[in-house]
């Protein structure tokens, strides 16, 4: 039986915030936490399609325009939520990008765009929302990832901003457990969504570089099975989520990847797939997905 299969249990009635939530991680997430129950306040950029899932899922869902970087329209979103449905159990703080290209080839401003948008991003979602988590002593799961403690080449800025958010969930879970707010950080690998398809697509020297990455992190999850670990985080109050599970295991390994020897082989590798990245990312003519929104392409 899937999670969507369920009658609902735990989430029953309660509130579930989520940003970046019009496509990818955050829409799978914002329905099945809908179909066990839960009432949504879907946050993001594409107003359209955020209009259209709030429709979808029906009466008892909201949503609201908000760039995560702008600390008004966050906070806005924040207290239409607490307006509207009364309070807010849960945020998951998951919009996020990735830009194209090297720190000698690429647009810088792409490079910083994407660290205030994954690191920044949820620094203003967990201050908008740490009133309301507090008063309903709630959950609070920010989106890292793998690559917090995996780093690749051509993706600097987002590893740094994933392993910032790491860090700032394990700083923040300690200034908030005396308020009874919980706090979770997920850590997935490579997800069958748009901005890995458009990655790969867009620079095929980094799609060929995944595929020889070792097991797990070759593997890619669909959008459904790491929606599925977020839902039961946000049920269970988890402190770490790993999509796949094995990726725990590289976690565990990690100063093993940051090692000599893991410089050695890895530096290997780039040495002959920088340079195809970097041929690429100035072919490409722009710093991020055809799908991230204009407004952080600006």
């Amino acid at each position: 039986m899937s999670i969507d299969d369920r009658p609902p249990g735990r989430l029953a009635g309660k509130v579930v915030l989520v940003t970046g939530a019009a496509r990818g991680i955050g829409e799978h997430t914002a329905r099945l936490a809908a179909a066990r129950g839960a009432k949504l306040a879907l946050v993001g950029l594409e107003s359209d399609r955020l209009a259209a899932l709030a429709a979808e899922l029906g009466p008892g869902h909201v949503w609201f325009p908000a760039d995560v970087t702008d600390q008004d329209a966050l906070t806005a979103a924040a207290e239409g939520t607490v307006a509207a449905l009364g309070g807010i159990d849960a945020v998951v703080a998951n919009a996020g990008v990735a830009n194209r290209g090297t720190i000698a080839v690429g647009d810088v401003e792409a490079l910083v765009r994407t660290v205030e948008v994954n690191l920044v991003g949820v620094m203003r979602t967990a201050a908008a929302t740490v009133e309301a988590l507090t008063a309903r002593r709630g959950y609070l799961l920010i989106v890292s990832s793998a690559a917090a403690f995996a780093a690749l080449p051509g993706m600097a800025a987002y590893c740094a901003s994933k392993a910032g958010v790491e860090h700032f969930g394990t700083a923040i879970r300690l200034e908030l457990a005396h308020r009874g707010v919980a706090v979770g950080t997920a850590h997935p690998s490579w997800v069958d969504t748009d901005l890995v398809r458009e990655a790969r697509a867009d620079l095929p020297a980094f799609a060929a570089t995944l595929g020889k990455l070792p097991w797990p992190m070759r593997k890619t999850a669909s959008v459904q099975e790491c929606a599925e670990a977020f839902v039961r985080a946000i049920e269970r109050r988890r402190r770490r989520v790993y999509v796949p599970r094995a990726v725990g295991a590289v976690q565990a390994m990690r100063s093993l990847l940051v090692s000599p020897l893991a410089d050695r082989l890895i530096g290997r590798m780039a040495a002959a797939t920088v340079p195809l990245i970097e041929e690429q990312s100035r072919a490409l003519g722009r710093g991020f997905g055809v799908s991230t929104p204009p407004e952080v392409r600006r």
